[in-house]
């Protein structure tokens, strides 16, 4: 008995670890999500100064489904590691509610469709540096599209496995295949380039004496 204790106390502990190492904790995710429970709009500190606020929530109230924002940095540092993709996926999760999730750091705007039955795009770039990011939302929504194909569905919340690698076995050096390659034609090219020549300056200096000898 004490022995199927201490195994299921063992599975928790794993299970628990597991679901911790796909959705680490991220004071991002924490402060954008009590933020949305006033408003659909969430601006990190670091945004103040670039975010027009009224003009943002003026689009996403204008939006025809339920769109959550978060204007946060992003980067290879964080625990999304450059996957911006997966940190809007992240708060959805954390949110639980249907939605588009967007996520702007002021350069580019990524989303997901969470629990909606829509195409959001991946990402879309901004006009240029000085554009509001009112504009830039407008343009990310105006590519999510109402699909009868799209199944709603939760958004990913776990890295995308690595790719595989290229297992290809590595080709020996034979001459044969170094021909067949060009680089035996480039040798056999030169050697003859340098046989003709030879050739060229023997004529030359045997016909060189009988010029002097007809002067």
């Amino acid at each position: 008995m004490r022995r199927l204790v201490l195994l299921l106390m063992a599975t928790i502990v794993l299970l628990t670890g597991t679901a911790w190492a796909a959705t680490p904790t991220d004071p991002r995710i924490t402060a954008a999500v009590a933020a949305w429970a006033h408003q659909n709009l969430y601006v990190d500190p670091d945004f103040t100064s670039i975010a027009d606020r009224n003009e943002t929530l003026q689009v996403i109230s204008n939006a025809k489904v339920p769109v959550f924002v978060a204007v946060v940095p992003t980067g290879a540092w964080f625990p999304e590691q450059g996957d911006t993709t997966l940190l809007a996926g992240r708060l959805a999760a954390a949110n639980g509610k249907p939605g588009v999730y967007v996520v702007m750091d002021g350069d580019r705007s990524y989303g997901v469709a969470h629990q909606l039955g829509v195409r959001a795009p991946s990402w879309t770039y901004a006009d240029g540096q000085e554009t509001p990011l009112s504009k830039q939302l407008s343009e990310y929504l105006e590519g999510v599209r109402e699909s009868s194909y799209s199944t709603p569905r939760p958004a990913r919340t776990a890295p995308l496995p690595p790719e595989p690698e290229d297992s290809a076995p590595v080709e020996k050096f034979t001459v044969g295949k170094a021909i067949g390659n060009g680089f035996g034609g480039t040798v056999l090219g030169l050697m003859g380039g340098g046989l003709l020549g030879g050739i060229v300056l023997i004529v030359a200096a045997l016909a060189r004496p009988r010029r002097k000898g007809r002067a």
